[in-house]
């Protein structure tokens, strides 16, 4: 088989292959894909262009061995600026993910060269023909117009001048900047004609953004530095940066228009095709799954998690966003998790990190699918019932409100709302469903405490920590501060700041709070009571004046409390060892996502997507305590990063190292740590996890603590067990099966309650239906039934509608401040009421929550007092309804 281009079809992976040996011949480096989480740069949300993991070496501040690097870079483009979510599946080349194909030339070869690698690729080696090429250029960029003129060969009709046409001064397609400062400099871009049965005009022209001239290759010489005024300075060293999406290539390469076509979706489309009994293989929703699985999969095994801020919340939104489209195609049941060993299957070799972690991947993915699959049904119900009562007043408007409320209580992100009802030519009141998120905020905000403002006006020289090496020390007080106003002297019972030239106090950083302890003169003393850092390398020892006075310049000795730090650094200690024992238990996908470490506790969050068993737990518990056992020397090193990387020290997502960097061992754990560490891991004691929680989705929390606070722990566990043994009577080793009997016997008796419960609702349900109001031909029943259950009320509802046959039923049951509510319509009525919407009304009416379908429906709510209101209102209403 053959492609337009006359030649075989080659593959994706052959494609990639060939890009990266070509560059490799012409003495570039290959340089393995960065993670999609920028872990040094904070100004993006996701790895997006090749360039990101040089951006240092583009601006100076970092060196490489090389001069020349070749990638295939990992991109995602779903959130904040780059964000191509919506368009994904209804046009040919948007994706979430992609690859990018790139060369970079860090002050060495420049615009002749790129340009003559790029040709020579293109032509030469993937053997497109050159009248299927043209290109674009900055317009006042002479030099390159006479490189692709004259050197390349390219008749000047197919060289293309674009100028400012953004509005400003090197505003343009045409000329790239990093920053409004910084590195920038004109670009070329090769197009492909895909011929002219394809709508579209040539790049510069009103018809550019059709289909048939597709950009395949930006080649972009920064040759300029910007400083803040907007004057360009020619850089000494210029330097190249391309890309060229692999996507984009394949489809030419492959004889096809649409990305979609080409091996990377194809055979995805198929998988997701027979996943989900979908028989018409050209569907959008197909390939929006084909594309949102490949980011899944590589978002999370690059280490993020499905979550409701950041990158976890773009992470959610894709999944949401294709668990809606396989919903569209008929899928009740979680699905798209099946995806991901296709994905594995297409990109494994290329990327291994993805074959490691499947089996992760997988399970948090069909997680966060149960999660959704509870409430998208119901959500769904609301969204379309009110997109058919727009439709019916022909409106085109989506209520802000209703938005927020399917955000908020169904987990619908807006931008799923707006797809939904983009498709039906409807648009969102953004403005509605912003005011409702603000009154939310506002709320939290009015029960949030806040913490002091920190703001001192300190300029002085920075302080040297010496606490790595003793816990007290001779120092001098550079300054003191009260109320963020400076003072030269704290009197005895004030509160404020002081700041040293030296210091054994540990400022809280890491995950470790601050030291406490004394400053001390020879007739005065200050209690410290927390110490942080309030800049870079200076530290504020929080505290008050115990006796006398303390003055600016004093000569002082610094003590740390002696106890309180050792506890630290046992805990400290043993956080190490933990998340090496976590990784040899769990797996190489558990990171850190949070830590605390105090002197009572340590708290460690990781990334993990379900709860440990027991079995594992002590598991861990046994890996620590096993290297408290050895008792091996602790070893901290300072050394360059990388050499830390190279020595296999671990290293904190998204966490930004200087180029020096302190290296813990510790047992077998070795990582980049500032805090302070026991001597020998015997130092610690004993281990003990305390607890084991989740605190968002996939990302599990353990509590444990060490030395004399395990044996304080156990004592207390002991007491209880003895305790429960006396009042049991039974001795300790029997505790457990005595309560399981009681366990047992607790069951039977709630067994007979629900009966009891059951026979009571059904023996009222005969004088219920002789309490019926007539309206019109509709009975509707509106009764308390004292403190029914929900399966009671629902048992009920049953038999008044088998009897009733044309009905609207509401019951309620109430205990204590408890109001469990059921509604029930019969299926003639449906059309026209909807238990749903009754319950949801009532719901709100009695504090709650209520929904559910159209014939049945389950509502509570905390304000019982509130219930015959809410039962009078209602009645009125369902009789305009029913009149009417």
């Amino acid at each position: 088989m053959s492609t337009a281009l006359n030649h075989p079809i080659i593959s994706s992976e052959e494609i990639r292959n060939i890009f990266l040996d070509f560059f490799k011949n012409k003495q570039h480096q290959i340089v393995a894909s960065s993670s999609l989480v920028p872990g040094e740069d904070p100004t993006l949300l996701f790895t997006n262009a090749g360039m990101n993991q040089f951006k240092d070496v583009f601006l100076g501040f970092d060196k490489r061995h090389y001069a020349r690097a070749t990638s295939s870079q990992k991109c995602v483009r779903a959130g904040g600026k780059h964000n191509d979510l919506e368009n994904v599946g209804y046009t040919a080349r948007h994706h979430t993910f992609f690859e990018m194909l790139g060369n970079f030339s860090f002050g060495d070869y420049f615009k002749k060269d790129a340009i003559q690698y790029a040709w020579e690729l293109l032509t030469e080696i993937y053997k497109i023909p050159k009248e299927k090429l043209l290109v674009t250029i900055y317009s006042e960029d002479d030099e390159a117009y006479d490189i692709w003129a004259k050197s390349i060969g390219i008749h000047p009709d197919k060289i293309i001048r674009i100028g400012d046409n953004k509005g400003a001064k090197y505003a343009s397609d045409n000329f790239w900047m990093m920053g409004d400062t910084g590195p920038c400099g004109p670009c070329t871009e090769i197009f492909y004609d895909h011929g002219s049965h394809i709508p579209g005009g040539l790049p510069g022209s009103k018809d550019e953004d059709g289909d048939r001239f597709i950009e395949i290759w930006n080649i972009v010489f920064m040759q300029y530095n910007r400083d803040e005024k907007g004057v360009m300075h020619v850089l000494p060293k210029p330097s190249v940066d391309t890309g060229m999406g692999l996507e984009r290539i394949c489809a030419v390469l492959q004889g096809v228009h649409a990305n979609y076509e080409t091996d990377l979706f194809v055979p995805l489309i198929q998988s997701a095709a027979n996943i989900t009994k979908t028989s018409d293989i050209h569907h959008p929703s197909l390939k929006v799954l084909s594309d949102h699985i490949r980011a899944c999969t590589f978002l999370i095994s690059d280490g993020v998690i499905p979550g409701n801020e950041g990158r976890g919340y773009v992470l959610r939104r894709i999944i949401r966003r294709a668990i809606r489209h396989g919903y569209k195609l008929g899928c009740r049941q979680p699905f798209f998790h099946k995806l991901v060993d296709d994905v594995v299957r297409m990109l494994g070799k290329a990327y291994p990190d993805i074959e490691r972690n499947k089996q992760n991947i997988a399970l948090s993915l069909k997680q966060e699918e149960e999660r959704f699959f509870e409430t998208i049904e119901n959500g769904m119900n609301i969204l379309e019932e009110s997109i058919q009562t727009l439709i019916k007043k022909n409106q085109k408007t989506f209520d802000g409100q209703i938005a927020f409320k399917l955000h908020d209580t169904f987990g619908f992100p807006l931008d799923l709302t707006a797809d939904i009802c983009r498709e039906k030519n409807i648009s969102i009141d953004q403005k509605g469903f912003d005011e409702a998120m603000e009154a939310q905020k506002s709320m939290a905000r009015s029960s949030n405490k806040f913490k002091m403002k920190i703001d001192v006006d300190y300029t002085g020289d920075a302080t040297h920590f010496s606490g790595y090496e003793a816990m007290e020390c001779k120092a001098k007080v550079l300054a003191l501060f009260q109320d963020d106003m400076s003072k030269k002297e704290l009197l005895k019972g004030e509160s404020g700041i002081v700041i040293l030239d030296t210091t054994p106090f540990y400022a809280e950083s890491g995950g470790q709070v601050g030291d406490k302890g004394m400053i001390k003169t020879s007739n005065s003393s200050f209690k410290v009571e927390d110490t942080i850092k309030i800049k870079a390398k200076i530290y504020a020892h929080f505290g008050v004046v115990e006796t006398n006075s303390l003055k600016v310049s004093d000569e002082v000795m610094a003590s740390v409390e002696n106890d309180s730090r050792k506890n630290i650094m046992r805990n400290h200690s043993a956080t190490h060892l933990l998340h090496k024992g976590l990784k040899n238990t769990l797996g190489s996908h558990v990171e850190q996502k949070g830590s605390l470490v105090d002197e009572s506790k340590t708290r460690f969050d990781f990334s993990h997507p379900k709860a440990l068993t027991s079995d594992e737990i002590k598991s861990v518990e046994m890996f620590v305590n096993q290297e408290i056992l050895n008792n091996t020397d602790t070893e901290a090193k300072t050394m360059h990063l990388d050499d830390a990387k190279k020595s296999g020290a671990m290293m904190l997502f998204g966490e930004k190292y200087a180029d020096e960097v302190r290296v813990l061992s510790i047992g077998s754990s070795k990582e980049l740590c500032g805090g302070t560490h026991v001597k020998r891991t015997g130092d610690i004691g004993a281990f003990k996890i305390i607890s084991e929680t989740g605190i968002s989705s996939g990302i599990r929390r353990i509590e444990a603590t060490t030395g004399f606070n395990v044996i304080h722990y156990m004592n207390e566990h002991v007491s209880i067990i003895d305790r429960l043994a006396h009042d049991l009577k039974v001795p300790s080793s029997e505790l457990l099966s005595k309560i399981d009997q009681i366990q047992d016997l607790m069951k039977e008796q709630e067994k007979n309650i629900q009966q009891l419960k059951s026979k009571i609702a059904s023996s009222e349900s005969g004088n219920l239906s002789k309490k019926a109001i007539s309206i019109g031909d509709v009975k509707v029943v509106m009764e308390k039934l004292g403190a029914a259950d929900a399966q009671a009320l629902r048992e009920t509802i049953d038999k008044l509608k088998a009897e009733l046959k044309s009905a609207v039923i509401i019951l309620s049951g109430v205990d204590q401040d408890k109001v469990t509510l059921a509604v029930g319509v019969t299926h003639d009525l449906v059309n026209k009421i909807k238990a749903g919407e009754i319950a949801n009304e009532l719901a709100l009416a009695i504090g709650g929550k209520g929904g559910g379908k159209p014939d049945l429906a389950m509502a509570g709510g905390s304000k019982p007092e509130l219930l015959d209101q809410a039962f009078s209102d209602c009645l009125t209403q369902l009789k305009k309804i029913i009149l009417n």
